[in-house]
């Protein structure tokens, strides 16, 4: 078991800063782990597996946390501790990697795309999808599929380029 002791400029009570330490914050991580029963840990996992739906009526966090026997909020702090990310993180990022598939795979318009891994928004949707891939949805998919006419004008001007000193 990881023991950790605060250090000066570390979170304390009482401590102007407020601050946590990186270091602090891994170790705290390590240790809220190694203080749950196997039980526990296996109840979590259960719980990731469940957030990895991409199904739109998808259970929700509270519903989750419940079956785990927790409250949402505990439940909250426990799945950050072991996986890194918040439920709401986790699920973000499935389902943003199950839109990049069906964009890749598919030809549903993005809104339907959207609407099919989870989202209600497409404003949000896209605005996510943009932080995460460096794109919008929709200029994902057009170089997914060849069909971006900026990628193909400079190739066509330097083969008419050529046309034109050959003649």
């Amino acid at each position: 078991m990881v023991r950790v002791f605060p250090r000066p400029g570390h979170y304390l009570p009482g401590n102007a800063g407020n601050q946590v330490h990186p270091l602090l914050l891994r170790r705290h991580y390590h240790h809220a782990r190694n203080m749950m029963s196997l039980g526990q840990h296996q109840a979590l996992c259960r719980a990731r597996r469940r957030l990895q739906d991409t199904d739109p009526h998808a259970a929700t966090v509270a519903d989750i946390a419940a079956e785990a026997g927790l409250s949402q909020y505990q439940f909250i702090r426990r799945f950050a501790a072991v996986f890194g990310e918040t439920p709401h993180q986790l699920r973000q990022r499935h389902r943003l990697e199950r839109a990049r598939e069906m964009l890749l795979l598919g030809r549903l318009p993005v809104t339907d795309v959207c609407l099919a891994v989870g989202f209600s928004s497409l404003g949000s949707f896209s605005t996510l999808f943009s932080r995460r891939f460096g794109m919008p949805p929709s200029r994902f998919r057009r170089l997914a599929s060849g069909d971006d006419p900026a990628r193909h004008q400079p190739g066509c001007l330097t083969l008419m380029a050529q046309a034109w000193r050959t003649q």
